[in-house]
């Protein structure tokens, strides 16, 4: 048997237009409540964005205020080792100073007394 010639792909008087169309708007009311949800989450983390912002001011600049006592601190300490180390250099001159008067030696113009 020869087959027909066209598009089986016709519509019939039978079809139910009525149905297609609620189920199309029932499809559509679906992702309209998607979209106006979705649309709610982004407004809702917007404001926790904004806020999350006003706290991080007051942060920043209490971590600028923190780093600038750290820098003076540090410059203290450097200012502290040096002045004990010359401290220490000053200790050891003596001491090495004493050991030679106390050897006898008389290199540097000092005799023993």
């Amino acid at each position: 048997m020869p087959r027909t010639k066209g598009s089986k792909n016709r519509i019939t008087a039978s079809t139910d237009f009525d149905a297609q169309i609620a189920k199309l708007q029932k499809d559509k009311a679906m992702l309209e409540e998607g979209l106006s949800k979705t649309v709610a989450q982004i407004e809702e983390l917007k404001t926790d964005i904004k806020s999350l912002r006003e706290s991080l001011k007051p942060q920043k600049a209490e971590i600028k205020q923190t780093e600038k006592e750290i820098v003076k601190l540090e410059a203290k300490k450097a200012t502290a080792e040096a002045k004990a180390a010359e401290a220490a250099k000053k200790v050891e001159a003596e001491a090495m100073l004493k050991k030679l008067l106390a050897s006898g030696m008389t290199e540097m113009g000092f005799s023993k007394s």
